[in-house]
Formats: structure tokens, C-alpha cells, sequence
């Protein structure tokens, strides 16, 4: 099969799990569902997403469950999650550990799925996607983020490529339609 089309059948395969996830509007899924597809959908890690909901002013955590209670970013702060949902500008960085950035919660220890390995729990981050999370009429409800974690970028895995930023967009705006991202909605 020619480079091209792998591409295409890759292409053709992200779309299909776009699909899945557009359907699980009507199972009123849970945030941890919704983000376990959105890993499978940009092949990634359960504990490389996270989803932060607009709360008053500020960004929480919804996934993962483990930074629920970890408080809040103001949307006046440094975070890219922060930045992503004032400017609602989406960003790509493959030289993210290069980038000023909060790494507190890169700390927090999260809960793994067995078949993962337990040596990725706490990497840092070295490459990351940040998208607005927003409504039809462009009010931002929140902000997805998709991370490849590692000890360097070389063992972190594939740089992430506009392809995959435009694959997070998509998700991001069926992800606004989810029940959860509703503000004050339980979780």
C-alpha cells in the first residue's frame, strides 16, 4: 500500500472514530468514556487527555477524575488551558518541555489502566495540543487537551501533526454538545 494511501485509510479511520464519538451524544456518556474514545481517536495514552470545563471565571478539571479536586485555573493565569480559552486559539507545541508552562499538575499522580504502563504515569509532557472547547455560537464551554508524555521528545512518541490538531478541533465541537460540559452539570 503507498505512503498516500495509509494516509488515507488513517484518515478514513480518525473520521469513522469521529463517528463514535458524534453517536455517544445520545448515550449521555460519562466525561471518562467521552475522553477514553478521545485517546483511542488520537491514539494516545488514557492519562495524556484532559478536559477542563469553563466555571465562573475559571477552568476545572472533568477528566481526569484524578485532578477533580485540584482546584481551578483562572482564565487570567499562565496555563495553555487558560490561554487556549481566553484567546480561543488552539495551539500545537512538539517542543513543549521549550515552553514556559504550569507543571503542577503533571505531578498528580493518576490512576492507569492496567494494560498501560505504570513507568508513563508521571512523565512530564513534551508535546502538546490545547483546543477550545466551544458552543455552535462560539461561546467556549472549555478547553481539550491531548499531551505525549516522556522522558525526552524522542521517546514521547510521533510529533502530533495539523492533521491530528484539526482531529481534536472536530472532537472539541462534539464535545461542547456533551451533557457534562454544561456548566454546573454534574460530572
Amino acid at each position: 500500500m503507498s505512503s498516500i494511501s495509509n494516509h488515507s485509510f488513517a484518515m478514513n479511520a480518525g473520521k469513522a472514530c469521529l463517528g463514535d464519538l458524534e453517536n455517544m451524544l445520545t448515550e449521555s456518556p460519562s466525561s471518562d468514556r467521552v475522553c477514553l474514545k478521545l485517546a483511542q481517536i488520537l491514539r494516545v495514552r488514557r492519562n495524556e487527555v484532559a478536559l477542563l470545563r469553563l466555571e465562573k471565571g475559571s477552568l476545572r478539571f472533568i477528566f481526569p477524575a484524578e485532578l477533580r479536586s485540584a482546584g481551578v485555573l483562572p482564565l487570567t493565569g499562565p496555563a495553555i488551558a487558560a490561554r487556549t480559552a481566553a484567546t480561543r486559539t488552539p495551539l500545537l507545541s512538539n517542543t513543549f518541555m521549550r515552553v514556559k508552562h504550569v507543571s503542577l499538575f503533571e505531578s498528580v499522580k493518576l490512576g492507569v489502566e492496567e494494560e498501560e504502563d505504570q513507568s508513563q504515569n508521571q512523565l512530564p509532557i513534551q508535546k502538546i495540543m490545547s483546543v477550545p472547547v466551544a458552543l455552535a455560537g462560539g461561546q467556549v464551554v472549555g478547553v481539550a487537551q491531548v499531551s505525549r508524555k516522556g522522558l525526552d521528545p524522542s521517546v514521547a512518541g510521533a510529533d502530533f501533526t495539523s492533521d491530528d490538531l484539526k482531529q481534536l478541533e472536530q472532537a472539541a465541537e462534539i464535545i461542547a454538545r456533551m451533557p457534562f460540559m454544561q456548566e454546573g452539570a454534574g460530572i
